[in-house]
């Protein structure tokens, strides 16, 4: 019935918008891909429309038909980089600004309704990719959060609605294992809503001493929390076998800041879990770590446990899982099977019954490289599965090295024959070791999007290999004298320099330059956002002491006489050995900052889910100062995902060469492209309003308009 209700749509829409004279509004139509109402499209998380109206016969014609200006940052400010998924609904979409404000926007005007300032007087922004819409009757709400709170907000007025929570607001931090004043619990992707609960993750640090990500919900109208998932179990839970015995207490991670996806008949929600922290090291959590790295699904309206499928035991790789379950149904045997599709960052794509979490294609344990490092205990097997093929490289030899200059090649060429490097699932060792596919490799945050009529799966992918320096943290970044600035420095690169860099010179726009930061930015400001996080950094509350917090303030505002840094010592006790990677997150480039790994180093792929084939990849992005003349594409890192229509069209963007491109869905050929202002950073989404298609996407800021924009391309009126 449902592959039925999908197709009778697609083909009655245009009868409808010529024949009847009816204005219809697939917001008002409230069909499962009517309107694009939730992020990633509905609850299903398919990044799919049923729209056609712009199609491959037309999109050539689109134009940019109004942009949305965001204005919650000053001139001069530095840009920001807006994840924001806009979501419609009755014909206005909702979306965040980069800066956490959130705007209600008439979704065929551009004109805004209102704006809603959701950061509390001197909290940070952090990285958000959407709003959650829910009604009941008359009462129409946005849920968004910002710093610790989850906040409901009137869809029709902008305003708090003071009966949710306090005064429109819940703390995050409570209800957690540690102390909620001393913890940051944030949420990266908006939460689900199943009846009146909103499911929701949580994004913490990933460094020693985070708190656990455990799966909460809480009822729509009140606030209250109504149940809560311990993602790393409890004595007597399942799964609490595979940890130390008092794990529960001390470990943390295991959070699905990527999000999740809901059945909405079967009344079960699927998650996509992260790992483990430390990351790269687990000397304290020997085991294979439930739930770590799984797809866990649950029921919706308790929380009870359902069924669980974990892609990497006992994680020291950072292969959390990046983005939501596509929730599919495929064709196999001749029979229609719903299934869940889990692109990982290591490059599978498990595909799973939905209702019992066995793997549709056979899946094998294999042995893999042992741990050197002390007191590590890697597990001895790994998930492959034997089908579908992975959709980016994870091996690589001499051969696949990059030729740029004879002194970049012998560089690399040396550093490649003196590091460990036994193909995927090396593990960190204190050598170095090659990681490919990486941190940042694979799959990303923006996902897949899934076509149910013709069962492809769009996938983008990242060619992105990382060295893996491993060292004891505390020794490597020994005090060199007993200052607030030393220690400072000392914390700084402990916790900050592997994003921003030993000089604190960054990597905009995601990881920006801290140069100068007391030109940019009052103390109090930057204190808050090492406490609280901000953009794409967690906050590190619970992780560093009141000490470590003022040392580190000491260290980024160059307060070198502020005397000594005795408070900032430990007491004495002798702490375990913490051996961190200091160079994550960082793509293997040779000396003169080239790629050290030929291309393409991104790439867009359409698998067919009912065969587990792939139909057709190509090169996604392009440098072309590093493109040879007359060579493919480069394609390059992105971390948007796909959306597909009815249209027969692929629409997705994401990369620093700023554009925007339609592809044919069968074929994989650009059909459109357009220049964008920014290097765009969020998925693309579509709508119906007054007889017009329109596809609609957030663009980061510039220097010209810091606080970025939100632009909707449409066909030109007849």
């Amino acid at each position: 019935m449902e592959k039925i209700r999908e197709n009778t749509l697609g083909l009655l829409l245009p009868v409808l918008l010529i024949f009847s004279g009816f204005v219809f509004s697939c917001a008002e139509k409230k069909s499962e891909f009517g309107e694009w109402g939730a992020y990633k499209a509905d609850p299903k998380s398919t990044s799919y429309s049923a729209l056609d109206q712009i199609n491959l016969s037309n999109v050539n014609q689109l134009e940019n038909v109004w942009t949305f200006q965001m204005s919650d940052l000053e001139p001069g400010a530095d840009p920001v980089s807006s994840q924001s998924n806009p979501i419609i609904v009755d014909g206005v979409m909702y979306a965040n600004s980069g800066k956490q404000t959130v705007y209600a926007i008439d979704a065929a005007t551009g004109k805004e309704i209102w704006a809603f300032k959701s950061l509390k007087e001197g909290m940070p922004s952090a990285a958000s990719r959407g709003v959650t819409y829910w009604e009941s009757g008359d009462d129409k709400r946005i849920f968004y959060s910002s710093g610790n709170d989850l906040m409901a907000i009137d869809a029709k007025t902008g305003k708090l609605i003071s009966s949710f929570g306090t005064e429109g607001r819940v703390n995050l931090n409570e209800g957690v294992r540690d102390d909620p004043k001393n913890i940051s619990v944030t949420l990266t992707t908006p939460g689900r809503i199943y009846k009146d609960l909103i499911i929701i993750g949580s994004r913490l640090p990933d460094f020693y001493g985070a708190p656990p990500g455990y799966i909460r919900a809480y009822n729509c109208k009140t606030g209250e929390l109504v149940w809560t998932f311990h993602t790393i179990p409890h004595p007597g839970e399942p799964g609490y076998e595979t940890w130390p015995p008092d794990a529960y207490k001390y470990a943390g991670g295991v959070n699905s800041w990527a999000g999740m996806s809901i059945d909405m008949e079967r009344g079960m929600v699927f998650i996509a879990l992260g790992s483990p922290s430390y990351d790269f090291y687990g000397a304290d959590r020997k085991g294979e770590n439930l739930y770590g790295n799984s797809v866990l699904a649950l029921d919706a309206a308790t929380g009870q446990y359902k069924w669980h499928f974990q892609t990497v035991h006992h994680d020291v790789w950072d292969y959390d899982l990046p983005s939501p379950p596509n929730l599919v149904t495929i064709k196999k045997d001749g029979k229609a099977i719903d299934a869940v599709a889990q692109i990982t960052k290591h490059g599978f794509v498990f595909v799973l019954d939905r209702d019992t979490g066995e793997s549709l294609f056979p899946v094998e344990e294999r042995p893999v490289p042992k741990s050197n490092l002390p007191g590590e205990e890697t597990w001895p097997t790994q998930p492959f599965p034997l089908k579908p093929a992975p959709f980016v490289k994870q091996s690589m030899t001499e051969e696949d090295l990059s030729f740029y200059s004879e002194e970049d090649y012998k560089a690399i060429l040396q550093q490649f024959r003196s590091i460990r490097y036994e193909g995927l699932f090396t593990p960190p060792d204190l050598k170095g070791t090659l990681s490919l596919p990486a941190t940042r490799g694979g799959a990303n945050w923006g996902g897949a999007a899934f076509d149910p009529n013709s069962t492809y799966l769009y996938i983008r992918g990242n060619n992105l290999p990382e060295i893996q320096t491993i060292v004891d943290i505390d020794k490597h970044f020994a005090a060199r004298d007993n200052s607030i600035f030393e220690a400072g420095r000392v914390v700084y690169n402990q916790h900050c320099a592997t994003c921003h860099g030993d000089q604190k010179q960054g990597i905009p726009p995601t990881f920006p330059s801290l140069v100068g930061l007391k030109d940019k930015m009052p103390e109090s400001e930057a204190r808050n956002k090492v406490k609280m996080g901000g953009g794409a950094m967690p906050g590190y509350a619970g992780v560093l002491t009141d000490a470590e917090q003022t040392a580190i303030i000491a260290f980024l505002y160059d307060k070198v006489d502020q005397g000594s840094a005795s408070s900032v010592e430990n007491s004495g006790e002798e702490k375990p050995i913490r051996y961190g990677n200091i160079t994550a997150y960082r793509t293997w480039a040779g000396p003169s900052g080239n790629p050290a790994m030929k291309g393409p180093w991104g790439t867009l792929s359409a698998l067919n889910l009912s065969t587990g084939e792939y139909e057709w990849q190509i090169p996604l992005g392009n440098d072309e100062k590093l493109q040879e003349p007359g060579g493919p594409l480069t394609g390059l890192l992105g971390r948007s995902g796909p959306m597909v229509t009815a249209g027969g069209l692929v629409f997705i963007s994401g990369s620093e060469d700023k554009k925007l491109w339609a592809f044919d869905a069968k074929t994989g050929k650009m059909v459109w492209e357009t220049a964008l202002p920014a290097a765009n950073n969020a998925n693309v989404c579509t709508y119906f309003v007054n007889g017009k298609q329109y596809v609609a996407l957030s663009v980061g800021g510039t220097k010209e308009n810091p606080s970025g924009s939100i632009m909707a391309f449409a066909l030109p009126d007849k």
